[in-house]
């Protein structure tokens, strides 16, 4: 048997506090209800939407680190300047394509301008078209297998090797003048790192 514990009694000085009328009552739990929610729902609303995101990141990076040959688009800008590849514009049909290993980084290039746009670019590495040698094909057997780039033994061919101190990178580029107002560039960016 449990014995019955003494309830306190009110203060003596303690006027009788009103009953909460049915309004007042609902408007309280109504309002404590918003708060609840708004506590709760926000971070999870934010958790969703940030998870979400996140997953897509990681999907756009996968895509672009999974990639075994040339990808339609610009370089980033950070690659761009990294690898010094001044892509002039206009400049159509860019493509390119990024190594990394322990011992060289590369960056892979291709595109189409416009004979100013050539012009554009060979100054922004400091050389001229008087640097370009005909029939001079300076991209190696092994970089033309992994972009897939074919260049026949007879055409407008013209190529350079801009070789720069390290850590600066190295460039074996190849520039197709058969139709000269819309030439072609094919760039190989070689860095130590």
């Amino acid at each position: 048997m449990t014995a019955s514990l003494p309830h306190q009694g009110p203060w003596p000085d303690d006027p009788d506090r009103p009953v909460e009328d049915r309004r007042h009552m609902i408007r309280r739990r109504s309002l404590t209800l918003l708060i609840i929610v708004l506590l709760i729902g926000i971070p999870a609303g934010y958790l969703v939407i940030s998870a979400n995101q996140s997953r897509d990141s990681g999907k756009d990076k996968e895509a672009k680190y999974s990639a075994t040959g040339l990808t339609a688009g610009w370089p980033s800008k950070l690659q761009r300047r990294i690898y010094q590849v001044p892509v002039p514009h206009p400049a159509w049909h860019v493509a390119y394509y990024e190594t990394n290993n322990w011992k060289t980084s590369r960056l892979y290039t291709q595109f189409e301008t416009n004979a100013a746009g050539l012009d554009a670019y060979l100054t922004g590495l400091g050389v001229t078209r008087e640097d370009l040698k005909q029939g001079d094909v300076t991209i190696g057997a092994r970089d033309r297998k992994i972009t897939g780039w074919k260049f026949a033994t007879t055409g407008s061919w013209y190529g350079f090797v801009h070789r720069q101190k390290n850590p600066a990178p190295t460039h074996d580029v190849v520039v197709d003048l058969s139709n000269p107002a819309y030439p072609w560039v094919y760039v190989v960016s070689r860095t130590v790192p």
